[in-house]
């Protein structure tokens, strides 16, 4: 005698394909500093924890984490909800002039 889970196929077991990667860009909601590691975090599906713990430990090894977490800040784009340009810190702006000029923009990013 067998029952129907012995006889179902290996299709039947398949998870649907995930849904599409959202934008890399910084996080406004899980961010110590610039946001980097939230926004990596939400790109890839890794927990903030693993990316901050990475770049501490590419830090101590070599210095490089610091170089890049500071590369990374100005080249992923802001956090798409932010609020006005009053509220942001002046690393933050600073950034955000460096990403606009990096990438072409003369003032701010166009709206996605």
């Amino acid at each position: 005698m067998t029952d129907a889970a012995s006889t179902a196929s290996p299709a039947d077991h398949r998870t649907p394909p995930p849904g599409p990667r959202p934008e890399a860009r910084r996080s406004g909601t899980e961010r110590m500093a610039g946001g980097v590691c939230g926004g990596l975090a939400e790109h890839i599906g890794v927990d903030a924890v693993l990316w901050r713990v990475g770049f501490v430990g590419l830090t101590l090894v070599g210095g490089s984490g610091v170089l890049l977490y500071l590369l990374l800040w100005v080249l992923l784009p802001p956090p798409a909800d932010d609020g006005p340009d009053e509220a942001l810190s002046p690393l933050e702006r600073l950034a955000r002039r460096l990403h606009a000029a990096v990438n072409g923009y003369r003032a701010t990013p166009p709206p996605v």
